[in-house]
C-alpha cells in the first residue's frame, strides 16, 4: 500500500491527472504501475512481472527501492512494513 509520495508530480500521476513536468508517453504505465506498488502486500509481489525490476538503490538513495516504467524512467520508494513510502517517479540516470 502506497503510505506517501515524495512529489506533486507522481500524485498527480496516482490520481489520474496529466503531469506537464513528467514525459506524456510514460504516464499510463506508470499508473499502472502505481497501482501494482498500492497493491502489493510484500517485496516479493513487486518481483513479477520480470520487467518491474526490482532493485535495492544505493549511494544517494540508500535505503529505497525501484521499480522501472521504461529503460529511463523509475518509480522509487522505501519500502517498511508492507507498505511504500516517499514514492516518487524519478529519471534515475
Amino acid at each position: 500500500m502506497i503510505q506517501s509520495f515524495h512529489d506533486n508530480e507522481t500524485l498527480k500521476v496516482w490520481e489520474g491527472e496529466f503531469s506537464r513536468k513528467l514525459p506524456h508517453d510514460i504516464q499510463a504505465v506508470a499508473r499502472r504501475k502505481l497501482r501494482m506498488l498500492n497493491n502489493a502486500r510484500a517485496m516479493e509481489d513487486l518481483r513479477t512481472p520480470p520487467n518491474n525490476r526490482l532493485e535495492k538503490l544505493g549511494r544517494d538513495r540508500e535505503g529505497q527501492w525501484s521499480i522501472r516504467i521504461n529503460d529511463q524512467w523509475r518509480i522509487c520508494f522505501v519500502w517498511e512494513n508492507g507498505t511504500a513510502s516517499r514514492v516518487e517517479i524519478c529519471d534515475y540516470h
